[in-house]
């Protein structure tokens, strides 16, 4: 917003912006309409409890949102607003993407109210109305509501006051009308006489009659202070909605100018008022068509700012942001009331009614959830003026769910799948958030306590996994061994994937964009890792010191991965930093893929070869085994392969093999090759040319013998597609102990 916008938006207080919306909401329609009913159905007490129930979901569900208002800096979109900052971007687009068509829709529904209320006064000496007359006067109400919105929304919320005066002069009238007239004595049981369906058919009929007090909260943008506004207004329009619902049952009950029979009537609607009231309707009328109207500016307000706040976070196109010279969201509200006016064509809309009741309610189970979640993680940030314990946050969420399933069990099965579905859409996105929210709380939660509880115990070879750190310069350029590396982990132990800098003056914001500018790459593949950038003054060293303190608790780091270099100098490098590697305890895996032979997508063989010097060949055959649980390896054969001297050692070590395979539940070929006084680098790739991947052992060169073993691990790896040499430096337990226990 541009600063001439910001100097002429006006900003509004406590009652005109939150307390004047929300209470006129609440006194709406079905404040005249169905109290008489729900009286004549139920008698007095059964009312009163009620009332009690459906206020308390609104009274906690208003004390929940203002916990959550008191604790941020409130922007425009009002509950999309509070749920998004809270949850995240992608359940609050999830929230906010249906509130946003439910309170559009609900203009064309309290414009179709209005204009069936105005037929009323339609003259008998003009003749039946027109066929379409109710569908022409609904179009012209929209018009002139979202041109008075889009004009000023101070001029429409200013217009609300001689509404409430309307409202209250109908309940004084009430009020009056009771009183002059003689009194009976009030039913005080339930008798069901026109509700057969019982008490909680009667409870989700009269519900909705106490909704609609975050029409305050919708104005969150257009406030002076909305996190003392919102609070104030919010929970004090409840409170005085809930006092005023238990008096008008209560003169209801007492007057001996309806029976209860009458009162039951569902027929009789406004009647119930016009009976009673002084002066009759004189004053009840204009505050019934007064209701219908406030509730269709609560909606033309509330709308386009919903809308502007999720085109803000990018979740709807960018020139729905764009505001008039009076700071109004003029673009957002005339799409909005065209959307309006093309439901007009819908017709009939009390079924697509309940629907949007249900949708409206599943804000509230959001709004109670975000609050619950935020008291149950307790970031330090999290610091509300209002604090509510999170079970009561709970008990509101678990309420609202419950009237949503009474009101439409239908609708509330829709509303549940059409939200997943709008979640499941917005997190395929991969959306760029720019603010925290309580769900990494919750993850960073749940991670402490599951390290704290590892921490307790010691890892033995049951529960080895690969936690493995691979250094690369660029991901590009190394993403075969990127994928390589996250398919022998399959989502069974944890990928780091490090870069090393050399610039000690990069500033944290360049740092933290090369390692989303990593994370973004990995993610067009499909792949899921850590990714880090690490400062260093020396390659070699710098390695090794990360290597030793990568990880935390049972959970460090305890494979890393090299790429074989094909340049000398590199491989030289390479080998002594795996030789200082070796004496922590680290596993390596050093790989070289050969780009002069083409590679498959659908693997088909995995040879695994076994010196029998070293514990190598467990580790290899653990490696292979979960190579094969992806999918492109998953019908590739292993074969366990080594060279031995002697027709004697042949048959012993073959025997032995497969002896153990069972117990180590791995299905393999084992196929030993005499060797003779032959060159095992020839054996080798007469064997293992065509296999898709070939495990080696790697040994540890001794100092001033690099040059020469770095010419062997070319040599052997040089005609082969995939080789994985594989030294195992772990502790005895912490790796299966397969291979090594044939003598």
């Amino acid at each position: 917003m541009s600063k001439i916008q910001q100097s002429q938006t006006h900003k509004f207080g406590t009652f005109l912006g939150v307390y004047l919306p929300s209470l006129l909401t609440i006194l709406g329609l079905i404040m005249y309409l169905r109290f008489g009913w729900v009286v004549g159905n139920m008698g007095i007490p059964m009312t009163i409890l009620i009332v009690l129930m459906a206020s308390s979901i609104t009274f906690i569900t208003g004390l929940s949102a203002s916990a959550i208002a008191t604790n941020i800096k409130v922007g425009i979109g009002g509950e999309y607003y509070l749920v998004s900052r809270s949850l995240g971007l992608e359940p609050g687009g999830a929230i906010g993407i249906p509130l946003y068509l439910c309170r559009t829709l609900s203009i064309t529904f309290y414009s179709f109210g209005l204009a069936e209320a105005l037929m009323m006064f339609w003259p008998q000496s003009l003749g039946a109305a027109p066929v379409h007359a109710v569908q022409i006067i609904a179009v012209i109400i929209i018009i002139l509501v979202t041109l008075l919105s889009g004009k000023s929304a101070k001029l429409v919320l200013k217009a609300q006051i001689p509404i409430l005066i309307f409202v209250i002069l109908s309940i004084l009238a009430l009020a009056i009308g009771v009183f002059s007239h003689p009194l009976h004595s009030p039913e005080w049981t339930p008798t069901y006489r026109t509700a057969p369906q019982g008490f909680w058919y009667v409870f989700a009929v009269f519900f909705p009659a106490v909704t609609g007090f975050t029409a305050g909260i919708g104005m969150s943008g257009d406030l002076k202070n909305p996190g003392e506004s919102i609070p104030k207004g919010t929970l004090g329009a409840v409170i005085t909605g809930a006092i005023l619902y238990m008096i008008i049952p209560l003169l209801l009950s007492i007057t001996v100018l309806l029976s209860f029979d009458q009162l039951a009537d569902p027929d009789l609607g406004v009647g119930t008022w016009t009976k009673v009231a002084f002066l009759g309707g004189i004053l009840v009328y204009p505050a019934v068509l007064g209701a219908i109207l406030s509730s269709a500016f609560g909606s033309v307000l509330a709308g386009p700012r919903v809308l502007q706040a999720l085109a803000l976070d990018g979740l709807a196109p960018k020139f729905l942001t764009r505001l008039s010279k009076s700071g109004q969201p003029a673009i957002a509200t005339w799409v909005s009331g065209g959307i309006a006016l093309a439901a007009v064509m819908l017709g009939n809309l009390n079924t697509i009614a309940q629907y949007v009741s249900v949708l409206f309610l599943t804000l509230y189970v959001a709004i109670n959830f975000s609050a619950a979640i935020e008291q149950l993680v307790k970031e330090p940030s999290y610091r509300p003026r209002i604090k509510i314990p999170w079970f009561i946050s709970m008990i509101g969420a678990i309420g609202a769910i419950w009237v949503m399933y009474l009101i439409n069990p239908y609708a509330c099965v829709f509303a549940l799948i059409l939200e997943s579905a709008i979640f499941i859409y917005l997190k395929s996105k991969s959306l760029e958030q720019q603010w925290g929210d309580a769900t990494s709380g919750l993850w960073i939660n749940i991670a402490r306590y599951a390290l704290l509880q590892l921490n307790r115990k010691k890892l033995l070879s049951r529960n080895w996994r690969p936690f493995m750190l691979l250094f690369v310069s660029d991901i590009k350029d190394r993403f075969q061994l990127v994928k390589l590396a996250a398919a022998l982990g399959q989502n069974r132990g944890v990928l780091t994937v490090s870069k090393l800098i050399f610039d000690f003056d990069i500033t944290p914001d360049k740092r933290e964009e090369m390692q989303l500018e990593m994370l973004n790459e990995l993610r067009e593949k499909n792949l899921e890792a850590f990714c880090e950038v690490n400062t260093v003054s020396d390659l070699n060293e710098g390695m090794v010191t990360i290597s030793a303190s990568h990880g935390l608790g049972v959970m460090k780091t305890n494979t890393i991965v090299f790429g074989w270099s094909e340049e000398k100098e590199n491989q030289l490098s390479q080998l002594k930093v795996i030789r200082d590697l070796s004496k922590i305890n680290k596993n390596i895996l050093l790989v070289r893929f050969n780009k002069k032979l083409s590679l498959n997508k659908i693997y088909k063989q995995i040879d695994l070869w076994w010196g029998g010097k070293e514990n190598n060949g467990d580790l290899m055959l653990l490696l292979a085994y979960l190579l094969k649980l992806n999918k492109p390896w998953s019908k590739a054969a292993i074969t366990i392969r080594s060279a031995v001297s002697t027709q004697e050692e042949k048959q012993k070590l073959e025997s032995g093999i497969l002896k153990l395979l069972p117990d180590a539940k791995v299905e393999a070929n084992v196929e030993i090759s005499l060797i003779g006084e032959g060159d095992f680098t020839a054996l080798l790739i007469e064997k293992s040319k065509k296999a898709d991947l070939v495990f080696l052992g790697l040994g540890n060169p001794a100092q001033g013998d690099e040059v020469d073993y770095a010419k062997k691990i070319t040599a052997m790896s040089e005609k082969l597609k995939i080789t994985v040499f594989v030294q195992n430096n772990s502790m005895v337990d912490t790796v299966p102990v397969l291979l090594k226990e044939i003598v």
